[in-house]
């Protein structure tokens, strides 16, 4: 797997290295993207955070949410995740660990042009009340793979902040 940017970032070389549910999704990825922050707060908590993207992107709110800001407290009920829940505006839910991590597959439509294309989410916990947030995008945009990396570089990092700082400040 490529390292350094925009193909890794945060993310130590055990996670670039490990194996995640959204590689058996994507037959030859041309591009694979690990990005992953610190949380201080517990797995369990962040993992709530990571079930609101069923609700909002919890990026750069004006470029992918219409200028609606993400939501800053929990939604009730965001976390019953099940497949085909729609999961970060573009993709749908095809498998959840409870607690540990969601895989999602790029929706019909929003990522035809981008070819087979699915994420893993997942929580690592590091202590009693810390943990590691990790996202991994696997996809096959060929030629367009560098230029997309270098977008997802830029919001995934956003998105993984945010998640971070919501899930510290109500934990």
């Amino acid at each position: 797997m490529l390292r350094g940017l925009p193909w890794a970032w945060g993310a130590t070389d055990p996670e670039i290295d490990d194996a995640y549910p959204c590689s058996d999704l994507v037959p030859e990825p041309a591009a694979r993207m690990v990005r992953a922050v610190d949380v201080g707060a517990p797995a369990a908590h962040a993992f709530r955070w990571v079930a609101q993207l069923t609700q909002a992107p919890y990026s750069y709110d004006l470029v992918d949410n219409l200028g609606r800001r993400s939501p800053r407290t929990l939604t009730p009920g965001a976390d019953a995740l099940e497949s085909g829940t729609p999961f970060v505006l573009i993709f749908q839910v095809v498998d959840v660990v409870p607690g540990r991590e969601v895989t999602a597959v790029g929706r019909p439509g929003p990522t035809r042009r981008f070819g087979p294309m699915a994420c893993t989410y997942r929580v690592t916990p590091t202590g009693e009340r810390t943990c590691r947030l990790i996202g991994r995008l696997d996809l096959t945009a060929g030629r367009l793979a560098a230029p997309i990396a270098w977008g997802d570089l830029v919001m995934m990092r956003k998105q993984l902040r945010t998640l971070a700082a919501c899930a510290e400040r109500t934990s």
